[in-house]
């Protein structure tokens, strides 16, 4: 059985050691070692990376009682140098350590018991079983949480037998009844947990909770400890700083020369869409001249396609006309009238759109397709306005 120095020795980083089992199974290369600092996936951990002879270390999983360290190939010696990627582990400490800390005040705070913790690459979750966190309780929780960290107490790990257990005030019985591994809190919980620890509280650094969501019934928060809850902070000063300095204000005033900005830009897309109102019936009236029988076609450079049905929608609204549209700007085409026209928009464009490589349908009085070019669209266009206006002259 493997050796696990990541509980004796949880700052360890390098060490010298044997592979005893090597082997390759289903496309992946695997060792075991006589002695790993290498923490496998569990209790919601992801596992330690780094290398093993200068190899990487891919994955590290524990199959029974057994542990195996995934490489990218397998070593030619038998003796290794193992290396721990220690920015990860401290990482991992950090957070595992702090949601230690957050489940007990959560527990204290809001009568709320933590029922699994996941901890991913962005940031750390606990489902705690309670509906509901009002932003006071929450505030109240990141306070007390922080505050026990500087209180810089000592977290310690130790092994008990199950008869042991007995006294130990845990928050929740484990399910193993052997090797059974307790993490304290000094003065604040005894946890059964096989993952890694800071010493000290004060070694996370700091938590920050994020927002919380419900999740089947429980509360879940998010949240992220030390170096991530920094950068985390970072991240945010410097979009903040974008902000002051597009909005030429200091960071406390951001919030308010936002809704001022909002209310200008209110007022703008109400001048623009009055404006284009207006523009919509002078166009209306200049393309109406055009109209070939009951047959109103046109080609625009720069419309998109919301704004030729809109202008669909108006002309067919107010006239008893075919309106076909095309856009070079979208290679896209829109085929409407209001009811009262023979062509049944969605089975043309069905019918047709095969031999000018296009794709699209629609209703009888709706229809709508785009093209793989402007030249496709072009020739499509030019097909239907011929065929429309030669039905009208021979109705």
């Amino acid at each position: 059985m493997t050796t696990k120095l990541y509980y004796t020795a949880p700052n360890l980083t390098e060490w010298d050691t044997h592979i005893t089992q090597s082997m390759e199974r289903d496309g992946k290369y695997l060792v075991m070692l006589e002695e790993t600092a290498f923490y496998p996936h569990g209790g919601g951990q992801p596992c330690d990376t780094g290398t093993i002879q200068g190899i990487r270390v891919l994955d590290v999983v524990l199959e029974d009682e057994d542990i195996w360290h995934q490489v990218e190939r397998l070593p030619e010696d038998v003796k290794v140098t193992c290396q721990l990627d220690w920015e990860r582990r401290f990482d991992h400490m950090q957070q595992h350590s702090g949601q230690h800390l957050l489940s007990a005040v959560c527990l204290e705070l809001l009568g709320a018991r933590t029922e699994s913790f996941h901890l991913g690459q962005e940031y750390a979750t606990i489902d705690v079983n309670c509906s509901d966190v009002t932003p006071t309780q929450l505030s109240a929780i990141e306070q007390e949480v922080n505050r026990q960290i500087y209180s810089n107490r000592s977290i310690k790990s130790y092994f008990v037998t199950n008869e042991q257990l007995k006294d130990i005030p845990l928050v929740k019985t484990p399910k193993v009844t052997e090797n059974i591994r307790i993490v304290e809190i000094e003065g604040i919980e005894y946890n059964a947990c096989g993952g890694t620890h800071v010493a000290q509280t004060g070694e996370i650094g700091m938590i920050k909770c994020l927002k919380w969501e419900k999740q089947k019934g429980m509360a879940r928060i998010h949240f992220k400890c030390g170096v991530r809850a920094l950068q985390d902070f970072n991240d945010s000063v410097q979009i903040l700083d974008v902000l002051s300095t597009k909005f030429n204000t200091g960071r406390k005033d951001i919030l308010t020369r936002f809704e001022k900005w909002e209310q200008e830009h209110k007022q703008l897309k109400a001048q623009v869409e009055l404006l284009q109102e207006e523009n919509a019936s002078y166009q209306a009236k200049e393309l109406l001249s055009a109209v070939q029988g009951h047959v109103l076609a046109h080609v625009f450079e720069q419309k998109s396609l919301q704004d030729m049905q809109q202008l669909a929608t108006k002309l067919t609204a107010e006239q008893d006309v075919l309106v076909l549209f095309a856009t070079t700007a979208e290679n896209k085409i829109i085929l409407a009238h209001n009811g009262t026209q023979s062509v049944a928009c969605g089975a043309f464009l069905k019918e047709n759109l095969g031999a000018f490589h296009g794709k699209g349908g629609g209703s009888n009085q709706s229809a709508q397709a785009a093209f793989s070019s402007r030249e496709d669209l072009l020739n499509f266009f030019e097909t239907a306005q011929r065929q429309f206006i030669q039905d009208v002259m021979e109705d």
